[in-house]
């Protein structure tokens, strides 16, 4: 993953299994945190971090059109922040990567999965709170 520096604008890559991790800017050693947002991904950045991620996965499948995938959408934002370093949280739009929410029988959006080695170990469609997908994560972290 390619992470661009906020105050120099060097462009860092970042492997999956250090997304967790702090890191520096490669030009001018600015710390970097944990990744504290949504990851856009697509298969090749999802199948990078399901293979190589040593913490819990945090998976929404939504879709641009989906109102409740709009509603949604601040509570994983919310996650993504309070679990950084923690778990990671990947976005994944099923329109443009229906290939990837097929493996998972993703029928109805918005829908969360939660991955642990590589296996799913949670899933559940529909709007839920921050707390509950954070509860999830942190049972599957355990």
């Amino acid at each position: 993953m390619i992470r661009t520096c906020q105050m120099c604008g060097q462009k860092n890559r970042q492997s999956a299994a250090h997304l967790h991790r702090e890191m520096r800017c490669a030009r001018c050693k600015t710390p970097f945190g944990p990744i504290a947002e949504p990851i856009d991904a697509d298969q090749t950045l999802f199948d990078d971090v399901l293979a190589n991620a040593p913490l819990p996965v945090l998976v929404d499948f939504w879709a641009e059109w989906c109102g409740p995938c709009h509603l949604a959408a601040p509570e994983v934002a919310k996650v993504a922040r309070e679990m950084a370093g923690k778990a990671l949280v990947l976005k994944v739009n099923t329109d443009r990567h229906p290939d990837v929410s097929s493996r998972f029988g993703v029928r109805g959006i918005p829908n969360f999965v939660v991955i642990r080695g590589g296996k799913a170990v949670f899933q559940q469609a529909g709007v839920v709170s921050a707390a509950e997908m954070q509860r999830w994560l942190e049972k599957a972290a355990a």
